[in-house]
């Protein structure tokens, strides 16, 4: 194999023994510096086309962790930071990057990234309640994690807020609006269930209490032809007896209280008259 080659399937930029490993000599390398192969630093070669920030996670033996290794494992993300997470064994990460350490299993064989179970452990001990606990269910739902193998791994007093997000964990939902909506009625107190199956509508988001249907929509639509499906998909609703409310990503996420107060509002009012039915 050449070494271009190598460096396509391991993303770029590598240390010389994952090279080698796939079967590269070191006469080889030497000659692909001469035809263009970058040598950013003792060890580490690159393709002139390998992203610089790649580059320098492998010459700083930095590894990608938390919420910036959450595009790597296709993990749900609530917003973005300009802060990059890393994981370094020693010394100091520099810049405005946030420093992890520990690693309880070996990182991915050939790209500068913690292990998934690493990546989550990170979430939960340094994001907010929210950020950890979407990359997670995310991972659970999939059946990429499991809350006991985390558990397991989260002894101990300095874990206590790791462990409280873990708690919250369920396999139901279809995005990270509804695991955040179902989590803050649910901590409200709310009986919820995702996923509801009713006949002549489809699957609808969430039932509150038997009867309060929640929709949620995490994009503007553009498409009128959605929208009028979505209107259409209450009518039916309503007719059949339920109450229909519909949020979006403005308010599960940057007003969840104004949401919940809402919901409570309605619940206090009590169900229909008309009974509900499938």
């Amino acid at each position: 194999m050449e070494p271009e080659e190598a460096l396509r399937r391991l993303g770029g930029v590598a240390r010389r023994p994952a090279i080698t490993n796939l079967g590269v000599t070191d006469a080889e390398l030497r000659r692909a510096t001469r035809r263009g192969v970058l040598q950013p630093a003792r060890g580490v070669y690159a393709l002139a086309s390998a992203d610089a920030a790649q580059i320098g996670l492998v010459v700083n033996r930095q590894l990608l962790t938390c919420m910036s290794a959450a595009g790597f494992y296709n993990l749900w993300v609530l917003g973005s930071s300009d802060s990059v997470h890393v994981h370094q064994a020693r010394g100091d990460a520099g810049g405005t990057a946030i420093l992890h350490r520990g690693l309880l299993l070996p990182a991915h064989p050939y790209r500068p990234v913690a292990s998934l179970a690493d990546v989550l452990i990170h979430a939960l001990r340094c994001l907010p309640w929210t950020g950890a606990l979407v990359m997670v269910e995310c991972a659970v739902r999939r059946g990429d994690m499991t809350v006991d193998f985390l558990l397991r791994r989260l002894e101990g007093r300095r874990n206590g807020k790791a462990r409280a997000v873990l708690a919250w964990v369920d396999r139901g939902a279809e995005s990270l609006l509804e695991t955040l909506a179902r989590t803050h009625f649910r901590q409200a107190g709310i009986r919820v269930e995702t996923q509801f199956y009713l006949e002549g509508v489809g699957y609808v988001d969430l039932i509150l209490e038997g009867w309060l249907l929640v929709e949620l929509d995490g994009s503007h639509h553009s498409d009128w032809a959605q929208v009028k499906k979505d209107h259409r998909r209450g009518n039916v609703s309503a007719v059949k007896g339920y109450t229909v409310l519909r949020y979006y990503y403005s308010d599960v996420v940057h007003r969840p209280e104004k949401m919940v107060q809402e919901v409570l509002a309605v619940l206090a009012r009590g169900k229909p008259h008309k009974r509900p039915s499938r």
